[in-house]
């Protein structure tokens, strides 16, 4: 919503409004942050509140700019033109998939246009921030900070992690992340709407836990997180391609996380050594 009316609304460049939606975002995630330092509440428990009050506030916000529409149009229309809208929108390496299509490689229209004219621009994002994120993981203090901030944060505390820092810095760069997302689709869908991720967050759990995230924190990879979500997004996706009724996704969806949650036991038995 940030996003469409900065675009939209106000008129502003992409190289002004992603850089203000992100920062914005990010006052929010620390926002959350300090309110699980202060509370000691589970973040579980206070993101959660906090979606439901930001997806109140995205409802009544787009009435008011929208004149009593949820939905916000003219987005694709705003950004044309604009260069930096194919980072965020489009396929990239076009001139690869014309070029394997020529070689008879990928399949292509009887005009010579290659069926699948490039890889999604919000692919090339995933992979990236998950090696990115991977490196810093294995390779840095601060993944050794993160990794010693979720399994124990009093005796990490005591070895001299900035715990806290760790923390805060964590729930802005989930924020941040999330306003990236919106940022892509809403610039692929040409709208933005305040049903528009529904769900998204119990499908972002369970990737994460496929791929091995403790719930309780202290283990896991982004890269397992990764996998974790391309085997969501295929089961997912092969589901519109069978004959079932559509319906059973949402028992589909409670299955996985049922046995995301029994899978994740496993691993924290595993990893403490209990029994």
């Amino acid at each position: 919503m940030v996003f469409g009316v900065f675009v939209v609304n106000i008129g502003m460049p992409l190289i002004v409004a992603i850089p203000l939606t992100l920062a914005i975002a990010a006052v929010l995630g620390a926002t959350n942050g300090m309110i699980v330092l202060r509370t000691g509440l589970p973040s579980f428990i206070v993101t959660l509140a906090g979606l439901f009050v930001l997806r109140g506030a995205a409802l009544v916000g787009l009435k008011l700019f929208t004149g009593g529409s949820t939905q916000l149009r003219g987005i694709r229309e705003a950004v044309e033109g604009d260069f930096l809208a194919p980072i965020f929108s489009g396929d990239a390496f076009g001139f690869v998939m014309r070029w394997l299509a020529e070689a008879g490689i990928v399949d292509s229209f009887k005009s010579g246009v290659p069926k699948v004219p490039g890889i999604p621009v919000e692919i090339i994002w995933f992979v990236a921030f998950a090696a990115i994120a991977t490196y810093i993981l294995l390779r840095t203090p601060v993944g050794n900070w993160i990794f010693a901030t979720g399994g124990d944060s009093f005796a990490a505390q005591n070895s001299g992690v900035p715990v806290r820092r760790v923390k805060i810095s964590l729930f802005m760069l989930t924020a941040m992340a999330a306003a990236l997302i919106a940022i892509i689709t809403v610039i692929d869908a040409g709208s933005t709407d305040a049903r528009r991720g529904f769900m998204k967050e119990f499908e972002a759990i369970i990737a994460a836990v496929i791929g091995g995230c403790l719930l309780t924190g202290g283990y896991g990879s982004a890269i397992g997180a990764f996998f974790g979500a391309i085997i969501f997004g295929m089961v997912t996706i092969g589901l519109t391609y069978t004959h079932f009724d559509q319906d059973w996704f949402q028992v589909f969806l409670g299955a996985m996380l049922l046995l995301a949650v029994i899978f994740n036991n496993v691993i924290r038995r595993r990893v403490t050594g209990e029994r």
